[in-house]
């Protein structure tokens, strides 16, 4: 029976998060295009100001989209996976749905909106930067990749975030000079050593160098290895559903 009711739970959840997410604010979907566009018009502004050219092309915009997309796409992931149990809790007293459809609904609706927003953008500024065609297949690794490493993290959130509810503030802590140190702003192989290392050792430096080597005809950082940025968001993925698999119902009667 749960075999046959689950697809049809998880669309009921998409649906409702459409609904609650999109429909309640002027624009709805509009938002989900213009939020990405004016942080890259922002930061390329700024730094146009300050350099002549950016690390890679001559595009400013394009630049720092193909690093801030990748970047946005892992944090809202990470986050709404992340409170996904509280999200659909009051929905959780139906035996129909379990905590596996509120996460897989949430990350579902989330990584189809970033896909979709990302190809919008990106491809518009290709088109107005005459850029050469991008390498889709890399570009669409790179993103996979960024969705991977939410995934994982947000699982594990989804757990830690009921579990200790103080670990919330804590991860938005610590992923704001995550910003900095992923490679949006800059190139990681272009830092020095023995910095270059540490850099490199983020999930997050692969993503967005392997969606740039897609955009740039010619860059191959010799850093990059999407492999290795695959097993700390796996490893953080099993963690999270052995844990709710665990606790997920104890976790659903707190208060």
């Amino acid at each position: 029976m749960r075999r046959h009711t689950a697809p049809r739970a998880i669309a009921a959840l998409v649906l409702r998060e459409i609904a609650t997410t999109y429909g309640r604010t002027p624009g709805g979907y509009l938002w989900a295009v213009l939020e990405p566009v004016a942080a890259v018009a922002l930061l390329s502004v700024v730094f146009a100001l300050a350099f002549d050219v950016p690390p890679l092309g001559r595009d400013f915009p394009l630049f720092y989209a193909s690093g801030y997309l990748p970047f946005v796409f892992y944090g809202d992931l990470g986050q709404k996976v992340g409170v996904a149990l509280r999200y659909s809790r009051p929905l959780m007293a139906y035996p129909a749905v379990s905590w596996i459809d509120a996460v897989l609904a949430r990350f579902l609706l989330n990584a189809l909106t970033h896909i979709l927003v990302a190809a919008l953008v990106l491809g518009t500024m290709i088109l107005l930067a005459g850029a050469p065609p991008p390498d889709g297949l890399r570009v669409a690794a790179g993103m996979g990749l960024a969705a991977a490493t939410g995934l994982g993290f947000g699982m594990l959130n989804a757990y830690l975030f009921e579990r200790w509810p103080v670990w919330e503030r804590a991860w938005a802590i610590l992923n704001r000079p995550a910003f900095i140190v992923s490679g949006v702003l800059f190139l990681p192989d272009a830092v020095p050593p023995p910095f270059d290392d540490l850099v490199w050792l983020n999930p997050l430096a692969h993503s967005i160098s392997l969606v740039r080597t897609g955009l740039y005809p010619g860059y191959a950082p010799g850093g990059l290895d999407p492999l290795y940025a695959l097993f700390p968001p796996l490893i953080a993925l099993v963690l999270g559903l052995l844990l709710l698999r665990r606790d997920a119902r104890m976790l659903l009667c707190r208060t």
